[in-house]
């Protein structure tokens, strides 16, 4: 009886650890079929993701290869095109990855002059009322600042865009385009808003230039600086000598040309440049341009022989060459210490139309055609790090326009010129001080003498400077 007791009590005993038994040894198969269906899975990804490798390496050696049988025998293989890249909504960049570069150009100073700076003219060169020529506000002032955005937009493109601020409180926008960046063969096509790129300072903006104002020859030809909402193709030559050939077409909305409102082009330009080193411390660029523009009814403030303010209206066309020419010096190549720049234009303006000449007094109306022309020779010599010390002379010649038997009479012979003299300081590549003395004789029977004490300062992310 007792060993029947025990039997039982064993046996009862036993059923528990059995279940647990048989529980855990079915937990461990559940795992390890968890864990196989896990590599199972990586493996299946992996091989994936080396098929997609695979296929890429493919894909970007067989535009190589085609190049490559293609070619010559003798004739090195071009290099491939680089694959554009896989853009992913996880990829470590983020969304700051997409965001412009921001800069900001601060530009002021005190201006006093001798004359008003409100009458100002250029004798015998008629000018648009709101051309922006002479020195500007008298006094503590603003100057044009400039607020800058750019960026890449894909592997193919990038935009850009400078707004200006004035001093008056105005915003304009200065240039808002898009340009391609990876056109073959040294071609790069731009569509929007932009300086023309002929001449040497045009394409330049103003925080640039080695002088607070753009010389009278720029001032009075194409309104200081010519820019339009256009094209612009250009071609950089693949050999060892800088070579760059440019076109543009566009509406031609600024003085010489006028907004015509048509479907047409109002403007076209063309120009060529080329450059190069001489041994290790010279270099030298030159170049050659015209652009054409169209006007119609185009309102022009200038005056008569008798120094009078006439109001003209001019409709026709306008061609203006530019020769350009420029040569550095550095010891050695660097420029850090000392160096020196040379540069000087020359501008050529045809104007061939009709003009109904000072309305409201003589009311005079016929052909109009004249050449006019202008020239400034600069130089720039840093003497020690930071400090640059600059002289400029210029002078402009209004010609003898052909509007019927008393050209002579109406207007005048008067040669405008200035000189001024420029010392700067840079305390780096991001800020500058400068000091301007100008004698000015723009304006028949004024002299007008100016001092200029500005600062520029560059904020945020600002791109080199061209040649």
């Amino acid at each position: 009886m007792h060993k029947l007791h025990r039997a039982g009590l064993a046996l009862a005993l036993a059923v528990p650890f059995g279940a647990m038994a048989q529980s855990s040894s079915s937990d461990v198969e559940a795992l390890r079929r968890e864990i196989d269906a896990m590599r199972a899975d990586y493996e299946a990804r992996l091989q994936a993701l080396e098929q997609r490798v695979k296929a890429a390496e493919a894909s970007a050696a067989r535009p190589a290869e085609t190049a490559t049988a293609a070619a010559p025998p003798a004739a090195a293989p071009p290099a491939a095109a680089p694959a554009a890249p896989t853009v992913t909504a996880s990829g470590g960049g983020g969304a700051n990855a997409f965001n412009p570069a921001l800069s900001l150009i601060l530009s002021g100073g005190y201006t006093r002059t001798s004359q008003n700076p409100s009458n100002y003219a250029i004798t015998g060169f008629p000018l648009p009322s709101n051309a922006e020529i002479g020195p500007g506000t008298s006094g503590f002032s603003l100057a044009e600042s400039e607020l800058g955005f750019s960026a890449s937009i894909d592997p193919w493109l990038r935009g850009s865009a400078n707004i200006s601020l004035h001093p008056d409180n105005s915003v304009s926008v200065e240039e808002a385009f898009i340009e391609t960046t990876a056109l073959d063969n040294g071609l790069s096509l731009k569509a929007g808003r932009f300086f023309s790129g002929i001449g040497y300072l045009n394409p330049q903006h103003s925080h640039t230039w080695d002088f607070v104002d753009n010389p009278l020859a720029y001032q009075a030809m194409l309104g200081t600086q010519f820019s339009s909402d256009g094209l612009q193709l250009k071609w950089i030559a693949p050999i060892e000598q800088y070579l760059e050939l440019g076109a543009e077409v566009g509406r031609g909305n600024s003085y010489p040309g006028t907004d015509t409102n048509r479907n047409g082009a109002g403007m076209s330009a063309l120009y060529a440049h080329t450059g190069g080193d001489i041994g290790e411390s010279n270099s030298w660029r030159a170049g050659i341009s015209v652009l054409s523009a169209t006007a119609t009814d185009q309102g022009l403030v200038g005056t008569n022989a008798a120094g009078a303010t006439v109001n003209d209206i001019f409709n026709g066309n306008t061609r203006v060459w530019v020769v350009d020419g420029i040569w550095k010096w550095a010891p050695d190549g660097n420029a850090t210490r000392t160096n020196f720049k040379l540069q000087g234009e020359y501008l050529r303006s045809t104007r061939d139309g009709n003009l109904l000449y000072d309305i409201g007094g003589a009311n005079a109306f016929g052909g109009y055609k004249v050449t006019q022309s202008g020239w400034y020779l600069q130089g720039v010599y840093q003497f020690m790090p930071r400090w640059r010390v600059g002289l400029r002379t210029e002078r402009l010649d209004p010609g003898t326009p052909e509007f019927g038997l008393d050209s002579a009479a109406l207007f005048t012979s008067y040669r405008p010129r200035k000189n001024s003299l420029m010392v700067d300081f840079n305390p780096s590549e991001f800020s500058r001080i400068r000091l301007q003395f100008a004698q000015d004789r723009a304006r028949e029977g004024y002299i007008d003498n100016q001092i200029f004490l500005q600062y520029q300062m560059s904020l945020g992310a600002h791109g080199a400077h061209s040649y």
